[in-house]
């Protein structure tokens, strides 16, 4: 791997990131020529097959990314339920991870001041 704070060879290595964690994206055969973009591919596609399972076993319906694993956790935290349709079993096994360590920090006082504060704003969750 080359020197990540490097700016060129950050651009390249994000850009093959990005088309590695991305499994429809076109991959054009001569960005592999370049050694930082191929080792931003080989760590994305890494990533997403460890949140969405092997690329070979199919394409889920929807995509799993850190943010969506923050979302499911800050769901666990306050006690809100999940829709977890379109979700293949490999994703939400991990999901399930995310939801109970949010569970751990479940903290009644702390949703009811947020759901105060929301609906102060005209924000309801349902």
């Amino acid at each position: 791997m080359g020197d990540i704070f490097d700016p060129v060879y950050r651009q390249g290595y994000m850009e093959g990131y990005s088309k590695g964690f991305e499994p429809l994206c076109p991959l054009n055969v001569y960005d592999l020529n370049c050694d930082a973009f191929q080792s931003g591919f080989e760590c994305g596609r890494s990533d997403y097959e460890r949140l969405n399972g092997k690329i070979k076993e199919g394409i889920p319906n929807r995509i799993v990314t850190k943010k969506v694993l923050d979302e499911f956790q800050l769901a666990g935290m306050l006690g809100m339920s999940i829709d977890s349709e379109d979700f293949t079993h490999f994703q939400l096994n991990i999901i399930e991870e995310w939801y109970k360590s949010g569970i751990e920090n479940y903290d009644v006082t702390e949703s009811r001041s947020l759901l105060t504060l929301l609906e102060g704003e005209g924000i309801q969750i349902l």
